[in-house]
Order: C-alpha cells, then sequence, then structure tokens
C-alpha cells in the first residue's frame, strides 16, 4: 500500500499473550518504535477485551450473525478501521495464542454481521505478526506464520510478513540482537 501522506498509516497491534511486558510485547514496541511520527498505533490486550466463545450459527435459523456488542465491538470496530492489523503472540504449541485464535475465529461470525462489509473492508490492509519463540528453529513458528498468511489471503489482504525472535524467560528478547536489529526496519 503507497504512503499517503494526506492520510496516515493506522496500526493495529493486538497483544495476544498471557503475560504482560512479555518477550513479545516488547519486540514489537522494539518495532513500533520505529514507525513515522505521523502514524497512528493503537494497542488493544485481549486480555482486557475477553471474547465469548464463537458460535457458529451459520447453518441455524437465518444464519444471521447478531451486531457485536462490548469487547467484541471494540475489536471489529478497530480491526475495521485500521490500515495494518499486527497480531502480536507468542508462539504457543506451534502456532497463535488462544486469544488470537478466538479472535481470528471470530472473523467467520463478522464476515455474516450485516451492514459490517467485513470481507469487502478487510481488503487491501495489511497484516502482520511478531511473536516471539522458546526455540532457536525459528521453522517451529511456520504453522503460526501459515495461519496468518493464509488468513490474510483469503481476506484478500497483503501478508506484510512475521517478525521473530527468541526468547524463553522474561527478558530474554533484550538479548536477542538479530530479532531487535529486524525490528528497526520490519514496518519500512
Amino acid at each position: 500500500m503507497p504512503h499517503d501522506h494526506d492520510h496516515p498509516s493506522t496500526y493495529l497491534f493486538l497483544l495476544a499473550g498471557a503475560r504482560e511486558g512479555g518477550n513479545t510485547e516488547a519486540l514489537a514496541r522494539a518495532a513500533a518504535a520505529e514507525l513515522p511520527a505521523h502514524a497512528t498505533q493503537t494497542w488493544l490486550d485481549l486480555r482486557e477485551l475477553p471474547l465469548a466463545p464463537f458460535d457458529d450459527v451459520r447453518h441455524a435459523g437465518d444464519g444471521v450473525y447478531p451486531q457485536p456488542v462490548g469487547a467484541e465491538k471494540i475489536l471489529l470496530d478497530a480491526t475495521l478501521t485500521t490500515d495494518n492489523l499486527v497480531i502480536v503472540s507468542p508462539l504457543y504449541w506451534y502456532s497463535v495464542s488462544a486469544s488470537a485464535k478466538l479472535y481470528l475465529d471470530h472473523w467467520a461470525g463478522w464476515l455474516r454481521v450485516p451492514g459490517a462489509d467485513f470481507k469487502a473492508r478487510m481488503r487491501g490492509k495489511t497484516l502482520w505478526t511478531v511473536s516471539v519463540l522458546s526455540d532457536t528453529d525459528q521453522t517451529t513458528a511456520d504453522p503460526l506464520v501459515g495461519t496468518l498468511r493464509l488468513s490474510a489471503e483469503y481476506l484478500n489482504m497483503t501478508w506484510g510478513g512475521a517478525l521473530l525472535g527468541y526468547g524463553n524467560r522474561p527478558g530474554d528478547i533484550t538479548t536477542d540482537t538479530p530479532a531487535l536489529t529486524r525490528a528497526k526496519t520490519f514496518f519500512a
């Protein structure tokens, strides 16, 4: 997406870790620090916006999903109004965290919320991910990256890429110099 300075880029960072200020959030904040001053950053923590279990009603009754309320409405509105969606999730069992997966599951409902125009409005946005794993073999994150890349493709979004780092104990990311170096140009 070309940068239009009349319309500064917006970035929504969805924190999907199970720990406040964890390694993944620290790596995402290092990357975000390099964004242009005119870029708008919104940070939402999925622990503070808990979603109800996803209820698939496609084949029940009229198959129409109700208008989201509460945390779900906040997340839908924020998702629809950003140019760049950044899923900030540690690698849990080779994929995104449970809160990130539940957020993605809700996309199936948002596709069917009358008036949301979810699929049309997601087209052209860029999806990114930042993840820290406790394995030095970054291919263990392939399922996480694949989940998000394919989700982006399904909605005709641009896949921005994955910023991966290593960290096992709290604070470990501060010693992953290669990841911190990649963070400096991740959004460039």
